[in-house]
């Protein structure tokens, strides 16, 4: 067996491995088992390559390396479910999204597999080179290859996003994982493009592939070993590619790689080709551990400052990437999230943990940490800690503070909010978020890179922070306590109304109750009764279907029809009315307009209903059209009881506002979110005593052409 073989298995072994050893560990997520999965098939694939580079007979190579073909089919599914779960807090909100991308990843590999699982390869060809041959595809194994290639792309993508996302102990713990994984696909990308360039596989690439699950496993054991496989929960953006890296490189590479391969080919031959890819993925392996490296970042911000004699913060670069990030925030995650992030950035410090206080309680709760996940800071607040002692001395702190060398009693359970995660990270800090004179919470920042002391400058930019913080929490907890007196007061408003009604209607129910068992003989009482009750009934029925209509979606139907035909039918239809005179002075040159002839009439009999409770029985109602400046205007004019300047800046379009004794308060409103949906406005002219006029625009454009 020759070395290529030992190292396909020991590939193989390790993949395995790792894949049992992440499914030992507890709790079992959906990210472990999809993990684990993955790691089986690639392991499986290592293995069969192995068996074809140990084979002696051309026969044996061609099963088992048609067999590692076939287990490409099982690779994209679950690697792709695990870019989308792997430390991510809100995974459920991103498998949903990418629930098809998903299904096909599972699927279609496989269907593809199994229907054409003879047909996948065409056969071996040997190479000029001893031991060596190529393998050629035919499509269905070619678009295995593309499959695994686009799914390698999405999870290169994926995994950018989530580090990207996490910050301090979080991107720590995450580091060689993302490093593994990153290997690991890219040199999918790598190979399935020659695949697919080639219309086959080399046995020089099958090596690569194998050597390359050795070398991963390896990272990626160790970011399993060193903080576990899923103690991280990092809320990544939901967008698909904004900012992304990975499409732009898998794009140039895809577009430069054949002309690169063919150069080399042509040059010195296709194993000195792969073998010198492989060499130069170690050496980028190496340059990626130390570009990742925090201490090496620090030291290098530490040689410019002190060189070259730059301040330590520039303030206005500060205040405005802070404000860029919290300034849109409207909910307490959100702010609480992206200000550890921001402070684990730009403090150089990989422990940051947000904690607020809840007065009402008397306790504090878990706002948002780069070190603590939401689960281990609950198992935090059941411990027995002395909150009561913790909250009075944190309001007796102003500034920040060491929490390493406070001597009260109480910095003991300030420290459990804290744990130590590097024994060599320097002291904790701890900074009270103060707004108004009220303790609205502390942040506790530790493990700083270097454990370079906090300076007088890092500690007043801190305060300043807590500050900011503290105010921007304050105004977020008012904003949520005026929406609920909001609600509350709406809520009161309309129960007034109900109980308004509902009172009269019980009030005329209970009186005829109390005469029906001494008048029930009476015809003419019965007859009174029922029309008593009929009355109820429909005023409980209209009441009911005008509240209806305010939680309903507005739907227009538009059509193409006359506005004079409108208001004719609205007149018409106003049964049941005092036998007033309404007249019409409709315009005859007014064009065929685009509307919904239904909404717009109710709109129109609204308005003359509202004129005949306003007047008399002499009182006179006119309905008006006509065209001016763009838009057709339908005018509803009363000389009836008029409304206060008042009542029609504050009241007249607002729901639940009338003068009416039996209304209700809704019609006016209801008519003026029917206007505005046809692009249109409602005007009002009146005085008290003198009479109303209400003019409807609807815009002239919206014509037919």
């Amino acid at each position: 067996m020759n070395i290529t073989a030992i190292l396909a298995f020991a590939g193989g072994s390790a993949g395995a491995a790792l894949a049992l050893l992440t499914i030992a560990r507890k709790p079992r997520t959906a990210a472990q088992w999809a993990f684990a999965a993955g790691l089986v098939f690639m392991a499986a694939q290592a293995v069969f390559t192995g068996f074809a580079l140990s084979a002696k007979d051309i026969g044996g190579i061609l099963h088992y390396q048609t067999c590692a073909v076939l287990t490409m089919a099982a690779i994209p599914g679950p690697w792709v479910l695990f870019s989308l779960t792997y430390s991510r807090g809100n995974w459920q909100v991103f498998t949903r999204k990418w629930r098809v991308v998903i299904l096909c990843a599972f699927v279609l590999p496989v269907a593809i597999a199994l229907s054409f699982r003879e047909h996948c390869v065409l056969g071996l060809r040997e190479l000029a080179f001893a031991d060596e041959w190529f393998l050629r595809f035919a499509w269905p194994g070619s678009a295995l290859a593309l499959m695994v290639l686009l799914s390698s792309i999405f999870v290169l993508m994926n995994l950018e996003r989530t580090f990207r996302a996490s910050v301090g102990t979080m991107r720590w713990r995450i580091k060689y994982m993302v490093l593994g994984l990153g290997l690991l696909f890219g040199v999918q990308v790598y190979t399935n493009a020659q695949i697919l360039l080639f219309s086959g596989i080399s046995s020089g690439l099958a090596e690569i592939q194998c050597l390359t699950l050795l070398l991963a496993c390896g990272l990626m054991g160790l970011a399993v070993l060193r903080a576990g496989l899923l103690e991280v929960d990092v809320y990544p953006s939901q967008s698909v590619i904004q900012h992304s890296i990975t499409i732009i490189i898998a794009g140039v590479y895809l577009f430069i790689i054949g002309l690169l391969a063919k150069f080399v080919s042509a040059v010195a031959g296709d194993s000195v080709f792969s073998l010198d890819a492989f060499l130069v993925l170690l050496g980028l392996v190496g340059i990626a551990i130390i570009l990742f490296s925090e201490r090496l970042r620090e030291k290098i911000k530490r040689l410019v400052s002190r060189h070259f004699q730059r301040p330590h913060y520039d303030y206005r670069q500060v205040w405005s990437t802070f404000t860029a990030r919290t300034g849109s925030l409207l909910e307490t995650g959100q702010l609480c999230r992206a200000a550890t992030q921001w402070l684990s950035e730009n403090l150089r410090v990989l422990s940051v943990s947000l904690w607020l206080v809840d007065e009402a309680k008397n306790q504090i709760t878990f706002g948002a940490s780069t070190t603590i996940s939401e689960d281990k800071a609950l198992r935090l607040l059941q411990l027995d800690r002395d909150s009561g002692g913790l909250l009075p001395g944190m309001r007796s702190k102003s500034m920040p503070f060491d929490v390493d060398e406070a001597g009260e009693k109480w910095v003991a359970t300030l420290k459990q909010c804290q744990p130590d995660t590097f024994q060599s990270g320097g002291h904790r800090i701890c900074a009270p978020m103060i707004a108004g004179g009220e303790l609205l919470g502390f942040i506790i920042l530790g493990d700083r890179v270097n454990a370079v002391p906090f300076s007088v400058e890092d500690l007043d930019l801190l305060h300043c922070i807590a500050n900011q913080l503290a105010g921007d929490l304050l105004n977020i907890r008012l904003s949520e306590h005026l929406l609920q007196v909001r609600e509350m007061e709406a809520f009161q408003t309309i129960s007034a109304f109900f109980v308004h009604d509902l009172k009269n209607t019980a009030s005329t129910l209970s009186l005829m109750l109390q005469n029906l068992p001494a008048h029930y003989d009476d015809p003419e009482f019965r007859k009174d009764a029922l029309r008593g009750l009929g009355k109820s009934v429909d005023r409980i029925n209209e009441l009911i279907g005008r509240l209806t209509l305010l939680r309903q979606e507005m739907h227009l139907a538009p059509q193409e029809v006359e506005l004079n035909e409108v208001v004719g039918s609205a007149v018409n239809n106003l049964n049941g009315l005092p036998a007033l005179a309404i007249r019409r002075e409709l315009a005859n040159d007014l064009p065929r307009l685009r509307f919904d002839p239904d909404k717009i009439q109710k709109v129109i009999a609204n308005l003359l209903t509202n004129a005949v409770d306003a007047v008399d029985q002499k009182g006179e109602i006119t309905v008006a059209t006509a065209a001016r400046n763009g838009w057709a205007t339908i005018s509803v004019t009363d000389n009836g009881c008029g409304m206060t300047p008042e009542f029609i800046n504050h009241s007249l379009f607002r729901p639940f506002q009338t003068t009416k004794k039996k209304g209700i308060g809704i019609g006016m409103f209801l008519s003026k979110m029917v206007i505005e949906a046809h692009e249109g406005k409602i005007e009002v002219d009146s005085q008290p005593g003198k009479g109303t006029t209400f003019r409807v625009l609807l815009p002239i454009q919206r014509e037919a052409a």
